[in-house]
């Protein structure tokens, strides 16, 4: 799943510069729309609602979406295991955010019925704690020289039995108990607001070799810790950032936590936070947001009117692309092509032409927003200003795989007393069961003997090169990694971690999908290499400029791989379009 066979074939085409030769003329649909949105996912739906919300819903309006499904990153995975129905995510996880939700993104939040502060009731805290299921650690003979799995913490009153178990060097122990627990100031002497810059220009690889000095042996330990967050190591990540995100070594060091320019906030971190935690995590993800917005759009896709019903509801994908629709999603469509019928200055109308089972065809609207990714877009809008095009390039998006095993049962989780485990080394840098969450009709499992879903994320990189160099190696290993080798790594790491505890992986793995997304999170600006760019000059800023009557709107516009950044920018388009006056250049 994630981007699937057949969904990027015919956008490597159009950039490898083959695609018209085997496409040949687009046929003319006939159809006219008041806007036309290229992408289904969150920011794309998005501006559909804002669209149509604005024009009283009478707006006509058509969303070309690439995938087989809607929802971009916020796919929905659907498991039967035994007699169970189980529902897992396969992209974006939750609401949240490192900043406050905006006013706009909280208003559609709120319109779809979703009451964040009520999460409480349906998540069940003390399900794995009751159990005696706590995190630990497992550390592979290829990476530590023998497997085992560890119990307790690498922090707090746990840390000495801990290090006692763990397959490290004398030196090593030493080194990560010193860091742990000392209160010593790296960088005695400086102001603080000079420490937060030099730590900003450092990575947290650095700042442990050269200014902690401790032995490279203890490097491993910590290397993939940010990869869920960063899609990159210790290497690849400031030390200031981790300092936000509370990782050891910072303790003597006397940071305020204050914001500043040169932080990002980060979940982990206790930045910039609201008074009231904004959280919701639906047992699909935020699929079930895409899945409440295409409900709005399209009434009679699927029943219901509630956060509740949503997650059980079935929908009816041959009312998404009716003729008589005001609001029409047509999936495994691509566009390959946008321009202005005229001069982008004073054109009225633009074309859109899009491939569909090796067939291109057109479609004309009054206005385009672009809710695709960034990096396609030059490629679709060749018209668009040269700098532009370069901004729009400018991000490499961070390469990542959600995968999900549905197995028989997790009595094997029981009788080892984890409910998730760290891997540092491994191919999956952690399994974790999945979030204890029951909504509406949906029901968790409640008894180690029921089948379970289990997590585990994999975020290829290539420490040593610049964060978005790292991203693009990633990328290129994902495109050319089949099932086959997903499915060997999966059951051989569960083996190794669970098999002490009679965990059999061809008995007890029933189902896997493996999300694999190339193009994942939006790029999100690093100080170890991208300059501070002026006030409105940053490539994210450049590249969401309107261009006559295509609008842009994605995750990527605002640097920010979150739910509400994608929101705010759907709005942000929208309303360019609305309100610009006399369309330009």
């Amino acid at each position: 799943r994630g981007s699937h066979a057949g969904s990027f074939d015919a956008a490597h085409s159009l950039r490898d510069g083959t695609f018209w030769d085997s496409a040949g003329k687009p046929e003319e649909t006939g159809e006219t729309y008041d806007l036309i949105i290229v992408g289904g996912g969150i920011s794309g739906l998005a501006a559909a609602h804002f669209y149509r919300k604005a024009t009283g819903g009478q707006a006509r309006i058509l969303i070309l979406e690439n995938h087989d499904d809607f929802g971009g990153h916020a796919k929905r995975n659907e498991f039967r295991v035994g007699n169970a129905f189980r529902l897992g995510f396969g992209g974006t996880f939750s609401i949240e955010s490192p900043a406050p939700y905006s006013s706009v993104a909280k208003g559609v939040i709120e319109e779809l019925g979703i009451d964040v502060a009520s999460y409480s009731k349906y998540v069940d805290k003390k399900l794995y704690p009751s159990a005696g299921l706590h995190p630990r650690i497992f550390f592979d003979k290829e990476t530590f020289g023998t497997d085992r799995l560890v119990m307790g913490s690498a922090s707090g009153n746990a840390l000495s039995g801990f290090l006692e178990k763990a397959p490290l060097s004398a030196a090593a122990r030493a080194d990560i108990a010193r860091l742990e627990t000392a209160n010593t100031d790296y960088l005695p002497d400086v102001a603080q607001a000079e420490k937060k810059n030099q730590l900003s220009r450092m990575s947290y690889r650095d700042f442990l070799l050269k200014l902690v000095k401790v032995d490279p042996a203890v490097i491993p330990f910590y290397q993939t810790r940010p990869h869920d967050l960063f899609g990159v190591g210790i290497d690849a990540v400031s030390a200031l950032d981790c300092w936000a995100m509370h990782y050891p070594g910072f303790q003597g060091m006397g940071l305020d936590r204050v914001a500043t320019p040169r932080v990002d906030f980060t979940p982990g971190g206790d930045l910039a936070t609201e008074a009231e935690p904004y959280f919701f995590h639906f047992p699909d993800g935020n699929a079930s947001i895409a899945r409440m917005l295409v409900r709005a759009l399209i009434p009679g896709v699927a029943p219901g009117q509630t956060a509740e019903d949503v997650v059980t509801a079935k929908f009816d994908y041959s009312r998404l692309d009716r003729k008589n629709s005001p609001v029409r999603i047509r999936l495994n469509s691509t566009v390959v092509h946008t321009r202005h019928m005229g001069d982008p200055s004073s054109s009225s109308e633009v074309e859109v032409a899009y491939a569909c089972e090796k067939q291109a065809y057109t479609v004309r609207g009054k206005a385009a927003v672009m809710a695709c990714w960034n990096m396609a877009i030059p490629y679709i809008c060749p018209e668009l200003p040269e700098p532009q095009k370069q901004a729009l390039q400018y991000g490499a998006k961070v390469p990542l795989v959600y995968t999900v095993a549905g197995v028989r049962n997790w009595t094997a989780f029981q009788k080892l007393g984890v409910r998730g485990v760290s891997s540092p080394g491994m191919y999956h840098t952690g399994v974790h069961l999945d979030q204890p969450v029951s909504i509406g009709g949906y029901r968790c499992p409640q008894s180690p003997e029921e089948p379970m879903l289990l997590r585990m994320t994999r975020t290829p990189c290539k420490p040593g090169l610049n964060e978005r160099a790292q991203h693009r190696a990633g990328r290129i290993e994902l495109l050319g990694t089949p099932f086959a080798t997903f499915e060997l790594k999966i059951r051989d790491q569960l083996a190794r971690i669970l098999g002490p505890a009679g965990f059999d992986p061809a008995r007890d793995i029933t189902a896997i999908t493996v999300n694999r997304w190339p193009h994942g999170y939006a790029y999100e600006y690093n100080a170890l290499w991208d300059p501070d760019w002026p006030e409105g000059q940053r490539p994210c800023d450049i590249a969401r400029k309107r261009f006559g009557r295509i609008a842009i709107a994605n995750s990527d516009a605002a640097a920010a791989a979150y739910t509400d950044q994608a929101i705010d920018q759907g709005y942000r388009a929208v309303e360019e379009l609305l309100h610009s006056g006399e369309p330009h250049a």
